[in-house]
């Protein structure tokens, strides 16, 4: 009788070409669903953030890799596994140790809670908006009841996406709060 394999069902990291994350995980979702993967390949996961940046007065909002270049997966490496994986479509390589032909590297538990928490707490955020807006620059407002004014950052709430401009009104210098995407640099 053979002896029975160590079990080495775990999360690996596949090295893919940079750009193509998505169509790898398309492939390998494809094969769990309709070959002989789905015995062996459990999950496969690209840890992704929604970031909203503000162009030309516009929120857009767009989806950027955490780990740009890598695919996780959760396999029990058995048989011809690592071998059909690494032959899939713009896949590279496992992450591996150092020494040559060494064994794809297992992620420890506490790597893969890292992990799945920072790709959990950027879902949180997702709302947050990134500005590149200082203090003291002017800007242009564009949008509600003070459209077409100009004033001076006073202070930056990037938590809440928001900042607040100082306009002169008058003659006298009025503080608005307003949305990140209501205002635009001179």
């Amino acid at each position: 009788m053979a002896e029975k394999q160590a079990n080495r069902r775990g999360w690996y990291v596949l090295r893919a070409i940079s750009g193509k994350e998505t169509k790898v995980k398309e492939l390998l979702d494809g094969a769990m669903k309709n070959g002989g993967l789905g015995d062996h390949l459990f999950q496969v996961l690209i840890p992704t953030e929604k970031v909203v940046t503000v162009r030309r007065g516009k929120k857009v909002i767009k989806e950027r890799n955490l780990y740009s270049g890598y695919v996780f997966i959760e396999a029990d490496l058995t048989g011809e596994l690592i071998h059909e994986l690494t032959n899939t479509t713009n896949v590279i390589d496992f992450l591996r140790g150092r020494e040559k032909g060494s064994a794809p590297t297992m992620l420890s538990e506490s790597d893969v809670k890292r992990m799945m928490g920072s790709a959990d707490e950027h879902a949180e955020n997702a709302g947050v908006v990134e500005s590149d807006y200082m203090v003291g620059e002017t800007v242009k407002v564009n949008e509600g009841p003070f459209s077409g004014f100009s004033g001076l950052i006073e202070e930056i709430a990037p938590d809440k996406g928001k900042l607040k401009v100082a306009v002169k009104i008058f003659g006298r210098k009025t503080l608005l709060e307003l949305d990140n995407w209501q205002v635009t640099r001179e």
